[in-house]
């Protein structure tokens, strides 16, 4: 059974931005979600903001320098103090099985948090994921769609009206 969507509004960047940090926190804080490894699956359209999503996540980490798409890297990794975090976008992978060529398995060591944008384009190599995030269009800002597996929709739950207000 899939758990029930947690829905939240970003009616412009700086929300966005703000969620990315707020997420960030739940998933790689002290007490975090991720703090033995997550799997996250970021979907939305081209220019939906899978990537400022993760750029807020980083800067509430700790990171200070530049987050770019990694659309032609494929690969973008972050060695910050609280967490080891993979940014993957898949968009330009021609088929699945170019993963393992990634390095999919050490990514997905336990350790780390991997970001994964364009999911679908990993399906059959990639796990189900601990969380997805379908980010859509919505009043000219953001909806945000989480979907935690049942492992971490509790806590998750839980801890989002202390990270931000509920839309």
């Amino acid at each position: 059974m899939t758990p029930d969507p947690i829905v939240r509004d970003a009616p412009d960047e700086a929300a966005q931005l703000a969620w990315g940090a707020a997420l960030g926190g739940l998933l790689c804080g002290p007490t975090g979600l991720a703090r033995t490894g997550g799997l996250v699956f970021l979907d939305g359209d081209l220019g939906a903001g899978k990537t400022t999503l993760v750029r807020g996540l980083l800067r509430g980490l700790g990171h200070t320098g530049p987050v770019r798409s990694p659309t032609y890297t494929l690969v973008e990794s972050f060695e910050l103090p609280s967490a080891h975090v993979h940014h993957l976008d898949l968009y330009r992978l021609a088929d699945a099985e170019e993963l393992e060529y990634l390095g999919i398995r050490d990514l997905l060591d336990g350790d780390s948090l991997v970001l994964v944008e364009w999911p679908e384009r990993g399906a059959g190599i990639l796990p189900a994921p601990d969380l997805s995030v379908r980010i859509t269009p919505h009043d000219g800002g953001r909806l945000l769609t989480l979907t935690p597996a049942a492992a971490w929709r509790e806590r998750l739950a839980a801890a989002l009206p202390r990270a931000l207000p509920a839309s």
